[in-house]
């Protein structure tokens, strides 16, 4: 069972995909694989940070009707 990163490992490993990236340390298969990772990586946390801030309305909102 693959378990899904929390936000602040899968941001993490998202700035070190970066960091390889812009010191030039990927060959060409690795910067493919990376990328693709990266890309999962993005969705990810953008997942979570919609998840979250809707969540917070949702407490604002009721926090203010009562």
């Amino acid at each position: 069972m693959n378990k899904e990163p929390k936000y602040e490992e899968a941001y993490a490993e998202l700035q070190a995909i970066v960091h390889r990236m812009e010191n030039d340390e990927l060959d060409i298969d690795q910067m493919t694989e990376q990328l693709k990772r990266a890309q999962q990586l993005i969705k990810l946390c953008r997942d979570k940070l919609t998840k979250t801030d809707e969540e917070i309305k949702k407490i604002l909102d009721s926090t203010e009707q009562d």
